[in-house]
């Protein structure tokens, strides 16, 4: 896949100047609608606007990643073992598959068009009215942990781009190792050797970036930015509830 996944592309365009928060409401609204109306329709009104999102975010074609050929393979053969039931079945998990595409796809420009150091703030100010939920347990108060949630999220997101390059070079030194022998190759597993090596260097990892943050004096300064959303923010929201409304509508009457 494309080196830049779950990374920003740093373009200036009116999509990466929108607030983290904006993004990630759009984002949820989008998966939200297409899960409950995963109509052809409405598929087709989502693909059009990511295509019009992505032009706007003057993201390179290069952005896009490059799957690999066995998940192809597993959609034709997904494709094939329906087929026999009907062309309703054919039809139905071609919807599936274009509805898993967008999602990731709006994950994916959520990614390339926002800084990771955006993500943790706006979070914690979206769950800001979840703190008011608390129960109180052995005569001590407690609140819905969402600074803490935010601050995981964050972590995770910019975790995972390591990690993908992590298994590039594990992926690249095996194939740099001495042929094994027959006896070797029946007795080893290269896909037990590549995550057996991921979790050792993602533990490393972990306890240097613990101790960066332990050392930085904790994680609140990684929710301590929150920003705001603006005009153009509205404008954007105004944009996609116009659009949820049509699709909605046009579901309805037809």
């Amino acid at each position: 896949m494309s080196s830049v996944v779950l990374r920003e592309v740093p373009t200036d365009s009116p999509v990466h100047r929108l607030w983290a928060g904006t993004k990630m409401i759009g984002v949820f609204v989008f998966s939200l609608l297409l899960m409950f109306i995963p109509s052809w329709w409405l598929l087709g009104l989502g693909t059009l606007f990511l295509v019009g999102v992505f032009l706007l975010a003057r993201l390179p074609l290069g952005t896009l990643p490059r799957f690999p050929w066995w998940l192809w393979a597993g959609i034709a053969i997904g494709m094939a073992i329906v087929a026999p039931v009907g062309m309703t079945a054919v039809l139905r998990s071609a919807q599936v598959v274009l509805f898993g595409f967008l999602l990731l796809g709006s994950s994916f420009m959520l990614a390339w068009t926002t800084p990771m150091g955006e993500i943790a703030p706006a979070l914690a100010k979206l769950g800001a009215p979840l703190k008011r939920i608390g129960w109180t347990r052995n005569g001590v108060r407690h609140t819905v942990p969402v600074d803490e949630w935010a601050v995981v999220v964050a972590l995770t997101l910019r975790g995972l781009p390591l990690l993908l390059e992590e298994m590039r070079v594990l992926r690249a030194a095996r194939r740099l190792r001495p042929k094994d022998s027959l006896v070797q190759r029946a007795v080893e597993n290269p896909l037990v050797d590549i995550l057996t090596a991921s979790m050792a260097v993602s533990s490393r990892r972990a306890a240097e970036l613990g101790e960066a943050i332990t050392t930085r004096g904790g994680t609140g300064e990684l929710t301590a930015r929150p920003g705001a959303p603006g005009r153009g923010d509205l404008v954007a929201l105004l944009v996609m509830t116009l659009m949820c409304a049509l699709g909605v509508g046009v579901e309805l009457l037809f």
